[in-house]
């Protein structure tokens, strides 16, 4: 299998399966002397486990990180870092049955036709618990990142239909008054919030959807969005290697993502020139956008305004109301799917999202250290 790897200058290449004996990332260009411990990482995995809320699955993980390579007295050395997450309670009996079904929704019939052969464990590959390495690895990159100056305020935007009141550009003027209280105290009720949302009310109503959809034996799906701070301008390339559609890949990489959208996004297919270009001032002896509709990019390079970007997630495929689908013996059959499932994606996804931005942003980052010869010159102009 190809494509287990992402990144050119800090790498991450991710294993194992839902129901194997674990789960992994290699981190590999990661720079030596970063001070990282276990705890570091576990941090971010603790947002993304099974079992934190009634919105979630169920299943039961401690989802505890070892350090195998890479970090020496408490420091990265400059080699890669190999991390492991051991499974635990896995139920494989609980998949026994759709060995010989696809699911809707699901990459069974997919996998099928490009293998000839899949792991119908919870998904094998596919399955969102895959997304562990991705975390491990980001939140490395976010470690990297915020000793940069640079920070991420990433939620739940939207609900199904239930969407917060706020837009982005709100959020940010809140904390932009005063970074670190306001900054923080958005965090806060981001990160104690059994859905991930920035506001209380909207919360409210969302997990009173979700109680229904659950009534009904169905899902629900949703949208995130994501805000970045700190990011100097110049950072991305012109044409293949753009920011947005980096972070665009990126994000469309995660299992359950169904759209993506940076600044305005497809509002400004309905906005006039007049009203979409951002014009720029000068503000403390620094060329600045007025306004943000490009979402902190343009010409696929970091304009130095917040970057500001949403994903929309499609509803959990595995739900228990009776579904039509098609046997390995081609046959249709009707079946309604049993076992442990998160009746929406949305919350757990968020640090996922972060995680995936922060390790698109850190390698351009490094990889822009060979834009100009003056950055050259700083870190090798008196010899090497």
């Amino acid at each position: 299998m190809a494509g287990s790897s992402f990144g050119k200058h800090f790498q991450i290449t991710t294993w194992g399966e839902s129901h194997g004996k674990g789960i992994g990332v290699v981190v590999d260009g990661c720079p030596a002397g970063l001070a990282l411990c276990e705890s570091d990482i576990q941090h971010f995995l603790d947002r993304r486990k099974p079992g934190q809320s009634r919105y979630s699955t169920p299943r039961k993980e401690a989802d505890k990180v070892e350090i195998l390579s890479g970090v020496f007295e408490g420091r990265t050395t400059g080699t890669p870092i190999s991390l492991v997450i051991f499974n635990q309670d896995q139920r494989s009996r609980d998949y026994g049955d759709i060995a010989t079904y696809y699911r809707p929704g699901h990459a069974d019939y997919t996998f099928d036709e490009k293998y000839g052969f899949r792991d119908y464990r919870g998904g094998g590959r596919s399955s969102g618990r895959e997304t562990i390495g991705r975390v491990a690895g980001g939140a490395i990159a976010v470690k990297i990142l915020q000793q940069l100056g640079i920070s991420f305020l990433t939620y739940s935007r939207a609900i199904g239909p239930v969407t917060i009141p706020h837009t982005a550009d709100e959020l940010l003027s809140v904390f932009e008054q005063n970074h670190e209280d306001s900054f923080a105290k958005i965090q806060n009720q981001i990160l104690t919030n059994p859905l991930y949302m920035p506001d209380h009310d909207s919360s409210e109503k969302a997990q009173a959807y979700l109680e229904d959809c659950m009534k009904h034996t169905d899902s629900a799906g949703g949208i995130i969005e994501g805000i970045i701070t700190g990011v100097p301008a110049g950072i991305g390339e012109p044409v293949f290697e753009k920011l947005d559609a980096n972070l665009a890949k990126a994000i469309f990489s995660i299992g359950a993502v169904k759209g993506f959208e940076i600044g305005d996004g497809f509002l400004a297919a309905a906005a006039k020139g007049s009203q979409n270009n951002d014009a720029f001032c000068m503000n403390n002896g620094a060329v600045t956008p007025v306004t943000n509709h490009a979402g902190g990019v343009l010409g696929g390079i970091s304009s130095g305004a917040p970057i500001i970007y949403r994903a929309a997630f499609k509803p959990t495929p595995s739900i228990a109301s009776t579904q039509q689908t098609v046997n390995n013996a081609q046959e249709e059959i009707s079946i309604s799917i049993h076992g442990r499932h998160d009746p929406i994606i949305v919350p757990r996804a968020v640090v996922v999202v972060e995680c995936m931005a922060a390790l698109t942003l850190l390698d351009l980052i490094l990889e822009n250290t060979s834009a100009k010869m003056e950055s050259l010159e700083k870190l090798y102009g008196s010899g090497v």
